[in-house]
């Protein structure tokens, strides 16, 4: 438990750190430019722009990954202003950071799962973080806040959770292989670069 929570105070100091900050930044920048390419139906949208938070939250941690889910949300409403500010999103926003910083952060002590190798358990650690993602934001909160602010109507909370539920399972199939091709591979980069060792070309 105790390792548990200096995690958070862990990530707190990437704070800190300015390539850290950097990273967080151009990542968010990622994020909104993913958002452009939002795809909306009448009860559900869709878009990757999780896959820029999930990279932010596997390099910086939980504290990081909740600051930075709500800046993406607070700063994508300030680039495209569709209807009024509701701070409730913002909040779950900052939930979808933490759960990915939370199970990926790979400073975390307790990195290796079940005695497994470090890829295999970030690996696992994706899937699950993934499935949350989708169960606790996708299917619950957002759909609670959608109907609690009007946006569908209390008769339709039933087609809604139907409709997220068939589309969030069929972006599954898209959506984990892309995180275990992205994780990896941002984290190599960043650990070179943090390391200051140069990558080198392949012959």
């Amino acid at each position: 438990m105790k390792s548990f929570f200096s995690m958070f105070a862990r990530s707190a100091k990437e704070f800190y750190d300015l390539r850290s900050l950097t990273v967080t930044a151009m990542f968010i920048a990622v994020s909104m430019v993913i958002e452009k390419f939002t795809i909306n139906f009448p009860l559900f949208k869709i878009n990757f722009a999780f896959l820029a938070i999930a990279v932010i939250g596997m390099l910086c941690g939980p504290t990081v990954g909740f600051v930075a889910g709500m800046l993406c949300d607070i700063v994508g409403w300030i680039a495209n202003p569709d209807g009024g500010f509701y701070p409730a999103y913002t909040l779950v926003a900052g939930i979808q950071g933490l759960i990915y910083g939370t199970l990926l952060y790979y400073k975390q002590d307790n990195l290796s799962l079940f005695g497994l190798n470090e890829t295999v358990s970030l690996a696992i650690r994706t899937v699950i973080a993934r499935l949350l993602d989708v169960f606790l934001i996708n299917l619950l909160c957002n759909t609670f806040l959608n109907m609690h602010y009007g946006f569908i109507p209390q008769q339709g909370f039933g087609a809604a959770i139907s409709a997220r539920l068939v589309k969030n399972a069929l972006e599954l199939v898209a959506d984990i292989p892309l995180l275990l091709l992205i994780l990896p591979v941002a984290l190599l980069a960043y650990k070179r670069i943090m390391s200051g060792r140069e990558v080198r070309r392949p012959e």
